[in-house]
């Protein structure tokens, strides 16, 4: 596809631009598309920000779809929800969501595969068919599938604009002191540490949590609290925590490994997803119960509470 700036596009973003021709591509995969190079403006690879100017020359290659190569799985998953447009899941901790490096097999991706072959959304590629977002391996609770492009689309601009009501149950080491309170702090990729994400002011986007105290576990010194995330960013959560040295118990990557709790990963839990459907417009809201390895540790916490009370 090629096209030719006129003076009623003259100063719009590139990006944008190329959103408003094309109603069928997403923001993101037209951010994409201009990060791997498949945008040339006058023959030069431009930036998504790009300020366009009279004549420029825009040209669009839009890759082939690759051939699925997922391997399908057998592997059982918990659907709380599902219609001709969604599946609601209910992921469990330790599974990762999409393949990766390092993680090729055994993901929620694999598992739909075989259960919703050519039942999935193909805006994502073939590595990622239905994935809208994502939650890390060790965080359990709700997600939610796309089913087609439309969905995929729907759902993705709900995610854009923060109009998805997320809420996460989380513990934290230390005793936070504030019983309510907003951590509003940048994250991009680590200066340190090119793996990790970090609050830092270059090259980051506003990322705010709401925190909420649930319980405070004094004599473990631990805090149970509630997060409500108003942006998604990766690993939002565990990095705001570890900022105010409040890090997940548990989180090896963000706060210092402690062998005390005997337990595998961080103990974070998404508990409540709330959308509106991309069908009915209708807001649904959708709940899962924190898993048993979540709930033992916090019946041990609260009979160590009691006794020393």
């Amino acid at each position: 596809m090629n096209y030719i700036i006129d003076k009623e596009n003259i100063k719009k973003r590139l990006d944008i631009y190329l959103a408003e021709k094309n109603a069928d591509l997403t923001r993101s995969y037209i951010k994409k598309l201009i990060e791997e190079g498949n945008v040339l403006v006058n023959g030069k690879v431009q930036k998504s920000g790009y300020n366009l100017k009279e004549n420029d020359t825009i040209q669009i290659n839009i890759p082939k779809k690759e051939t699925l190569n997922v391997v399908p799985e057998d592997i059982k998953i918990k659907i709380i929800y599902e219609d001709d447009d969604i599946i609601v899941i209910d992921k469990a901790k330790g599974m990762v969501v999409h393949p990766a490096n390092g993680n090729y097999t055994g993901t929620l991706v694999n598992s739909l595969m075989y259960s919703h072959k050519d039942r999935l959304s193909t805006i994502n590629g073939t590595v990622r068919p239905g994935i809208v977002h994502r939650i890390d391996k060790d965080t359990s609770g709700v997600l939610v599938i796309a089913k087609n492009d439309n969905a995929h689309k729907k759902l993705s601009e709900q995610f854009k604009v923060h109009s998805i009501n997320r809420k996460y149950i989380a513990l934290v080491k230390g005793i936070v002191k504030e019983d309510e309170f907003t951590i509003d702090l940048p994250i991009g990729r680590s200066i340190k540490d090119r793996k990790k994400m970090a609050v830092v002011y270059k090259n980051s986007r506003q990322a705010i949590t709401h925190i909420k105290v649930l319980k405070r576990f004094y004599t473990s010194n631990v805090t149970l609290i509630e997060a409500t995330l108003e942006t998604g960013r990766t690993h939002q959560i565990r990095v705001h925590m570890a900022y105010i040295h409040h890090p997940l118990v548990g989180d090896e990557v963000y706060g210092k490994k402690d062998s005390k709790y005997k337990i595998e990963g961080h103990m974070l839990h998404a508990k409540l997803l709330g959308i509106i459907h991309p069908s009915t417009n209708e807001y649904m809201e959708f709940v899962s119960d924190i898993p048993d390895e979540f709930k033992e540790l916090l019946d041990k916490l609260e009979k160590k509470e009691k006794v020393n009370d």
